[in-house]
């Protein structure tokens, strides 16, 4: 039977107000920005952050949507004056998160979804409670492959990078979940399933709603 209320105003009454937050790291080519971007339309009430970056932007990509490029000098101004949350150096270029961005959402109880670094996810852990989630490739013969089929990188940067993933993976366990990336419908499935699960944990449920709803003695029966 229809209840006349929105999937979001539902989701207000039953669970608590604060936003959630999810942060997905992988090693460079493994697909965590896709997998992010696939799952925001999938579930309501779930924003994917836009970091800001040095870097150059990659064909196709657009500033804004992709990332805020931004020069050295602009980053470094915003990171002087504390306006990311957590910011690092990849692969030569900075990287980071609005500090402001993030805590709007948490605070108007918008679930959020980060793809960041290893490093980025671990000055975050310090400061923020969260879901951690890192994806990894099949093999790394095939995350090679991807970083080459990608066309945007050199043979030398590519080696840097497989290098440097061999480093971030040993970071893995500081995660809660992992996702291995080889289908890539099973990897979004499993991503959501993750994101679906912890909006249910007891953790996050509005215990004032149920009492009211089901457990005030003056609420008619029939």
């Amino acid at each position: 039977m229809a209840t006349g209320v929105s999937p979001e105003a539902e989701r207000g009454q039953r669970h608590k107000k604060q936003g959630l937050l999810f942060v997905v790291s992988a090693p460079s080519g493994a697909g965590k920005t896709t997998l992010c971007k696939e799952v925001v339309p999938r579930i309501s009430n779930l924003e994917h952050s836009v970091s800001y970056t040095t870097r150059v932007p990659r064909a196709g990509e657009v500033n804004g949507r992709d990332y805020f490029f931004v020069d050295v000098a602009t980053f470094q101004s915003m990171a002087d004056k504390n306006d990311f949350i957590e910011w690092a150096q990849v692969h030569g270029n900075l990287y980071g998160t609005s500090r402001k961005y993030l805590t709007r959402c948490m605070e108007q109880g918008i679930d959020l979804i980060l793809d960041i670094d290893t490093q980025g996810a671990a000055t975050l852990r310090k400061c923020r409670e969260g879901t951690y989630i890192y994806v990894l490739p099949p093999s790394l013969s095939t995350l090679s492959q991807r970083l080459v089929n990608r066309q945007s990188d050199s043979e030398e940067e590519i080696a840097r990078r497989l290098q440097k993933s061999r480093e971030e993976i040993l970071n893995y366990r500081e995660y809660d979940y992992v996702i291995v990336n080889e289908v890539f419908e099973k990897a979004v499935a499993e991503l959501t399933a993750i994101i679906l699960t912890q909006r249910v944990r007891m953790e996050q449920i509005n215990h004032h709603w149920i009492e009211e709803t089901f457990l005030n003695p003056n609420n008619n029966l029939f």
